[in-house]
């Protein structure tokens, strides 16, 4: 409707609304039931009040379409005429009108908001999260599960993502009613991984189920190294016990007089009873370590006058078996941030290693200097200290080096046990430098000997919220 009217059109509204009367006045002319001068005022006055209902009923159609035409384009702008000039045939409607416009802004802004909202919160959680239809097509994926099915230019089957079978039947009975399962699996590429599926039923007019992944690789291995640490801590123990266990009962019984075989046994027994010693000292003192690995220290450290007092105190053994021990240092060496006890114990395990595994008669070598070369895993751009153990032994091969620092992992079992070893002093070293924020770089050559090189970080330059783990 033309919102500026027509006279045309209201005189034709008119004529049509005085129709009946004028047909009215006709028939009492013809019947001469009324004179014509009575019959014509009539008829004026009829026409006069058709025009005036005409024109208040046009613009009352005109203010209407006005309203619907604006808040087409605005309900805001509906909203500020509240009715005004209506024509009172119209107001009611029109009135209406405007508060189902405001109505219906207001149920879409609440709509485009919690929309909003829900992509925000989706795409917010840290965990893989995915929205899946009821046709089992993946309509929406957060940015921590598109390693998991890539990304989503357009809806598409769950099975081409993740093909577990166990997964897909979970999916299938939330999709066909259940309100939430769960189910474990596990995806081979990139990495191989042990993931957690947990799917929940969202109820609506077409129902679907949103997918939570949960990545329990670390959690597995740790149950994993927690087993096989009790299982080795259990067989580290058990043969010293054992022979302590038959040399007691061997001296209780056929042995009980005999001097000659209790000195021989009570020798053995101080041996194995010192060997446990060992082996409970390295667990605590490995478990002390790890429970504050994520706290680095923050005294100041001159690692100078540790190296020396190590030396010293390992030059009689290595004396023993006709080896020196070479300290080369710098006059001056720069501070470090750290635990003095800790990196004792951490040169003390090597300089130990070196003495039992070197060859006889050869020198072991301990330098000190400021890095030449960035760390392995190192990042950003600090300066490290880099201490290097060097010792002419048989050398180590290439294939075990990546698992030296595991708890009791040993390159020859039987000799190690026979020279008293624990199994744990590479691990101590490992948990002592992570906490340090340092690294340990393991390079050996078959026939020419090993060296090890402890990087740490100077105190000037190791920023204070650092947590780079590099085991």
């Amino acid at each position: 409707m033309n919102p500026k009217g027509s006279p045309l059109r209201t005189a034709a509204l008119a004529l049509v609304l005085a129709a009946p009367s004028f047909a009215a006045l006709l028939a009492l002319l013809s019947g001469r039931r009324i004179e014509p001068a009575p019959a014509f005022a009539a008829a004026a006055f009829v026409l006069a009040f058709a025009a005036l209902f005409a024109s208040r009923f046009e613009r009352g159609l005109r203010a209407l379409a006005r309203a619907i035409e604006a808040l087409a384009r605005d309900p805001n702008a509906v909203l500020e005429e509240k009715g005004k000039g209506f024509p009172a045939l119209f107001a009611l409607p029109s009135l209406a009108l405007l508060r189902a416009g405001r109505r219906l802004k207001g149920q879409s802004d609440e709509a485009r908001s919690g929309l909003a909202l829900f992509e925000k919160v989706f795409a917010a959680v840290p965990g893989p999260l995915i929205l899946i239809d009821e046709g089992r097509r993946m309509l929406r994926a957060n940015a921590a599960a598109l390693p998991f099915v890539g990304p989503l230019s357009e809806p598409r089957d769950l099975a081409s993502a993740l093909r577990n079978p166990a997964l897909l039947e979970a999916v299938e009975r939330v999709l066909r009613g259940a309100q939430s399962e769960a189910v474990e699996f596990a995806v081979f590429l990139p990495l191989e991984r042990q993931l957690r599926a947990r799917i929940a039923r969202i109820e609506g007019p077409a129902p679907v189920a949103v997918l939570a992944l949960d990545d329990m690789s670390e959690i597995k291995h740790a149950e994993e190294m927690r087993v096989d640490f009790v299982a080795n801590a259990s067989h580290e123990l058990r043969n010293p016990l054992a022979a302590l266990i038959g040399f007691i009962e061997t001296l209780e019984g056929p042995a009980r007089e005999d001097s000659e075989a209790r000195e021989r046994f009570l020798a053995i027994m101080s041996k194995e009873a010192s060997r446990m010693a060992r082996l409970v000292a390295d667990l605590l003192s490995l478990s002390k370590i790890e429970e504050s690995e994520r706290v680095p220290p923050q005294g100041l450290v001159d690692i100078a006058p540790i190296l020396r007092e190590t030396v010293e105190a390992f030059s009689l053994r290595a004396g023993e078996r006709g080896m020196t021990i070479r300290l080369d240092i710098p006059a001056e060496l720069p501070e470090i941030e750290g635990d003095p006890d800790e990196l004792a114990q951490v040169f003390q395990n090597l300089l130990d290693n070196a003495i039992k595994y070197a060859r006889a008669g050869s020198e072991i070598a301990l330098d000190a200097t400021l890095a030449r070369k960035r760390p392995p895993a190192a990042a950003g751009e600090k300066a490290y200290l880099a201490i290097a153990v060097k010792d002419q032994g048989e050398g180590i091969p290439r294939h075990h080096l990546p698992r030296l620092t595991e708890r009791f992992y040993r390159v020859d079992p039987a000799r190690s046990r026979a020279l008293g070893g624990t199994g744990l002093g590479l691990a101590i070293v490992k948990h002592s430098l992570n906490r340090h924020r340092g690294f340990l770089e393991i390079e050996s050559e078959p026939e020419k000997g090993s060296m090890f090189t402890v990087y740490l970080p100077l105190a000037e330059e190791k920023g204070a919220e650092e947590t780079a783990r590099p085991f």
